[in-house]
């Protein structure tokens, strides 16, 4: 009977066993998810078979040749999300999510940074579908009809799998299905086909809570900001009033190319000069926050001071949420708000969500004169950005708040030879090498965009807000970074390396200063409104002011890794920061309380659309009338 099981079903359990087999293979090549014994390597072993079931299961609904057919294509979708996943971690170390499956509009604008990713053995994970596709052509496969009751036994056979599997995994790691921000514990517990099925149900889930949502929702959130609130540092509070702004985003810079070289060839010349400055204020201990939406995310903590969602990216998913912006602030104030980033301006959505910020005006690729010479990889070269830029600034009425985001230190870190100021460096890995280049080349761009603003008389009633938006540098590449730091990346050292650069210059200051106190891009929203004179209280942020002598030294990541002034917490494990080495992780319980809630009470407000509940004006929740 087993005998005649297997060859009336043969295609089907063949192509189960496979994709089974293909996908841990894909788990261990092409992720680095960390095993630490046994039982989490079984897990890894046996969490694809129950998707992989339940997928096979469909094709018994077909006989005959229909079937056959049926189960090429349900292994090629089953396929293509293992594929789609991998080329998506090589760059960002992460897997994909239902949000990010729908930016389908970036696709047309990542040119060479999709096509760097794909790898020519990559074919090799459809080269079972060649093969059963001309076995099937070969031999005329016996595919009869399947009973009802025997289909509903196969599915629930994928179901009792599955429960097996979780129960397993929930011994490993309790709690488990709660941590839907924690993508590669979910994967190396569930499998791949699990969590994807698991991140369409919550973001099912979130779609639904902006229906349900109302203000009574909003009371805990409100009570929570206000007895966090920090009082600004009054000798800083005013200390830019009246004043343009010039902010920077900085793409994919981190902090260790900061004071360093290559083959002596000095880095960033300009932004360590900048540091030294008089009349700047530099932050060592600053952490990117983004998750997905990386630049965006960036651009939606630095406006909202909120966390950015823990999967896709906000400015896609709710971009028509209200918000209480700083750009609409300060456009009630009396400035000029404004952003100038020369690309699409779809990309990342970002025409529809400034005006949900409250930008007055966006200064897109439309509004650049862009030639081949002056282009590489992502659009317009930095350097001929910053300039056209100047000659749009002379056109907005003062006082204004303008932001630019630059674009030529981006993945995959292209660069002609004649832009290069420094040369690659030499390891085994092309896109650390090319780093150290595109960096060299914005660091003299940024300070190109300075002496054009010194010469225009445009530079000294500015304040310079100078920050990085995210990493630049994945994990993927962490044994060429070991080797360039000369040390191992571990966890702990992975975290430090999240570390960007903050630089609040304000010309005539005088008062300039290293400022050792650890925090983050959230951080930013209270910090400028301060300096510039306008009291955030009555707001709902989650960051505080850096300049305040009443902050905690804490900065909590997307993931939920955070960092105090003692320790590092990342990876369910607590570092000391002197040593690098795990301590008792009652030393972080108390930050990771407050990390969980913070990030717990942005995304609900997000999710549900809370801030239409609430009053900025008087920082109370509306009434209905």
């Amino acid at each position: 009977m087993l005998k005649n099981t297997l060859t009336k079903y043969q295609i089907i359990i063949l192509t189960g066993v496979l994709l089974w087999i293909k996908s841990y293979l894909v788990y261990k090549i092409s992720f680095d998810l960390k095993i630490e014994n046994a039982v989490q390597e079984l897990i890894l072993l046996i969490n694809p078979l129950s998707s992989v079931v339940f997928i096979m299961a469909f094709a018994l609904f077909f006989s005959g040749r229909a079937r056959n057919i049926a189960t090429l294509i349900l292994n090629l979708v089953a396929s293509f999300v293992l594929f789609a996943n991998m080329v998506y971690y090589r760059f960002f170390n992460d897997f994909i999510t239902i949000p990010v499956l729908f930016q389908t509009s970036n696709m047309g604008d990542l040119g060479s940074s999709i096509t760097s990713l794909i790898y020519p053995y990559d074919l090799l994970l459809f080269a079972d579908l060649i093969f059963f596709a001309v076995f099937m052509k070969m031999r005329k496969l016996e595919a009869p009809k399947v009973s009802s009751k025997k289909i509903g036994i196969v599915f629930a056979s994928s179901l009792i799998i599955f429960i097996v599997n979780v129960g397993i995994a929930e011994t490993e790691r309790p709690q488990l299905l709660t941590r839907s921000f924690d993508r590669e514990m979910l994967i190396k517990n569930i499998g791949a086909y699990n969590y994807h099925a698991y991140d369409a149900i919550i973001q099912s889930k979130a779609k639904a809570q902006r229906a349900l949502a109302d203000g009574s929702e909003i009371a805990d959130i409100e009570n929570y900001v206000k007895a966090d609130y920090k009082k600004p540092d009054p000798e800083m509070f005013g200390a830019a009033e009246g004043k343009n702004v010039v902010m920077v985003s900085m793409e994919s810079i981190q902090n260790f190319v900061l004071d360093n070289d290559v083959e002596g060839n000095e880095i960033t010349p300009f932004l360590n000069q900048l540091k030294e400055d008089k009349d700047t204020y530099y932050f060592p201990n600053f952490y990117h926050q983004t998750g997905q939406g990386k630049t965006s995310d960036s651009e939606f903590l630095l406006a909202n001071s909120m966390y950015p969602l823990p999967s896709g990216a906000v400015f896609f998913t709710h971009s028509q949420n209200e918000y209480q912006a700083s750009p609409e602030t300060l456009k009630e104030k009396g400035y000029f708000t404004a952003n100038l980033h020369a690309n699409n301006k779809s990309f990342w959505n970002r025409d529809i969500m400034y005006n949900s910020l409250g930008y007055e005006k966006f200064y897109s690729l439309a509004d650049y004169e862009v030639t081949p010479e002056q282009s590489i990889g992502w659009g317009l070269k930095d350097e001929f950005f910053f300039q056209q830029s100047v000659d749009h600034m002379k056109e907005m009425p003062e006082p204004y708040y303008t932001k630019f985001i630059t674009l030529t230190n981006h993945f995959p870190f292209s660069l002609e030879k004649e832009d290069e100021f420094i040369p690659e460096w030499n390891s085994n890995d092309g896109t650390v090498n090319r780093y150290f280049t595109t960096v060299r080349y914005m660091d003299e761009s940024v300070k190109m965009f300075f002496d054009s603003l010194k010469n225009e008389g445009m530079y000294e009633d500015t304040m310079f807000v100078l920050y990085g938006d995210h990493y630049g540098i994945s994990e993927n590449h962490n044994k060429a970074m070991g080797e360039y730091l000369g040390k191992e990346i571990t966890p702990f050292e992975s975290t430090q390396l999240q570390q960007v650069p903050l630089y609040i210059h304000i010309p005539g200051d005088g008062n300039g200063k290293v400022m050792d106190t650890v925090g983050g891009q959230v951080d930013l929203r209270p910090t400028i409104m301060h300096l510039l004179g306008i009291e955030t209280k009555n707001s709902i942020q989650f960051g505080s002011d850096l300049f305040s002598k009443e902050r905690q030294d804490f900065a909590v990541l997307r993931d939920g890794s955070f960092i105090t002034k003692d320790h590092v917490y990342t990876d369910n494990t607590c570092y000391d920061k002197e040593t690098g080495e795990p301590t008792e992780k009652s030393s972080c319980e108390s930050f990771k309380e407050k990390a969980e809630k913070e990030l717990d009470y942005s995304d609900r407000i997000i999710y549900g659309d809370l801030l239409r509940f609430f009053d900025p004006k008087t920082g109370q929740i509306k009434t209905d009338k």
